[in-house]
């Protein structure tokens, strides 16, 4: 009776630090979008990827229209920011982070690049969604 009540113990404890709050995800989802500030601004697009869903379910709604697809995406990007004088300095400015449903959020904010070409600023909608472990952007609409 000890041991199934030590067992029973012990599964209540790694069930509930499996999980996370709200506050920890909104933190982490944050942290990606840092990551991806540092690495566009240092014209890494391979590393500002990194926080998408590298899939060909990933979309990416914008002034072109649809993408589908991870790839397609850092093509995308590629062409339209070629060097760093293009990418520029990346800030984003997040204005709402939202819970949709366990393991799945909405981010609303504006997005500036400062650049010597120009600068340009826009507002995005991005959806995170949390696969095999680590958040990842799964749909972003951006204008």
């Amino acid at each position: 009776m000890k041991q199934l009540i030590l067992v029973f113990f012990l599964a209540t404890i790694f069930s509930c630090n499996s999980q996370t709050t709200e506050k920890q995800d909104k933190e982490a989802i944050l942290t990606v979008m840092k990551l991806q500030e540092k690495a566009w601004s240092a014209n890494d697009l391979e590393g500002f990827m990194k926080g998408y869903w590298k899939n060909d379910s990933l979309k990416f709604y914008g002034s072109s229209g649809l993408t589908k697809g991870w790839k397609q995406t850092l093509d995308n990007y590629k062409k339209g920011y070629p060097t760093k004088e293009y990418s520029g300095t990346l800030t984003f400015k997040v204005n709402d982070v939202s819970k949709i449903d366990t393991g799945s959020y909405w981010v609303m904010g504006e997005y500036f690049l400062k650049r010597n070409v120009g600068d340009a600023n826009g507002v995005f909608l991005i959806i995170f969604k949390k696969i095999n472990g680590k958040w990842k952007i799964v749909a972003d609409m951006s204008c």
